[in-house]
């Protein structure tokens, strides 16, 4: 009972103060789940990320789920999905209208124009976290060229070529099955 109680807590705060959508949550699920409650390390996290990265669907819902089934079993991913997603679902309703009907004044436009460059910089810290679990350390940089490769290649078949993340992430994995076992 208290596995299901912690993971209320943990993901109806990340539910709470995720602004920006399941990305920019990704720091925060970390540092409930690595961090603060120690359910899994830094290499299992990434590992979780990685395989929720190549199923369909919001990447913040499915660490929820995943999650809360290993702390807690099947209730343990009901619970952690609910929490994640119940403070949003609230949120939407009851502010919704009033984002609509006040978008344009001042203050909230300030906050929002605050917001923004604080989720891309979340966005280029869950980057910098996963960079020595994915391509290694700096010493290790070079003897992982084949994995920069991937990863600059990825990046830029993205931003120039507008390939979809979903066919990247499949190449992504046929090259790892391929060259990187």
């Amino acid at each position: 009972m208290r596995d299901l109680i912690d993971l209320t807590v943990s993901f109806f705060r990340i539910g709470v103060f995720g602004f920006g959508g399941g990305p920019s949550m990704i720091p925060l699920i970390e540092a409930e789940v690595v961090g603060l409650r120690e359910w899994m390390t830094k290499e299992e996290f990434l590992t979780a990320y990685a395989f929720g990265s190549a199923l369909p669907g919001p990447i913040a819902t499915k660490l929820a789920g995943y999650v809360g089934h290993q702390v807690a079993g099947p209730p343990g991913a009901i619970v952690g999905l609910l929490a994640l997603s119940v403070p949003t679902i609230v949120a939407m309703v009851l502010l919704g209208g009033l984002y609509l009907r006040y978008r344009e004044a001042p203050a909230v436009a300030g906050f929002l124009t605050g917001v923004r460059p604080v989720v891309i910089a979340l966005l280029m810290l869950v980057v910098w976290q996963f960079v020595p679990s994915a391509l290694g350390r700096p010493a290790q940089w070079l003897g992982n060229a084949g994995l920069w490769v991937v990863a600059v290649a990825s990046f830029v078949l993205s931003v120039r070529f507008g390939i979809h993340p979903a066919v990247l992430i499949v190449v992504g994995g046929l090259v790892g099955m391929t060259f990187f076992r």
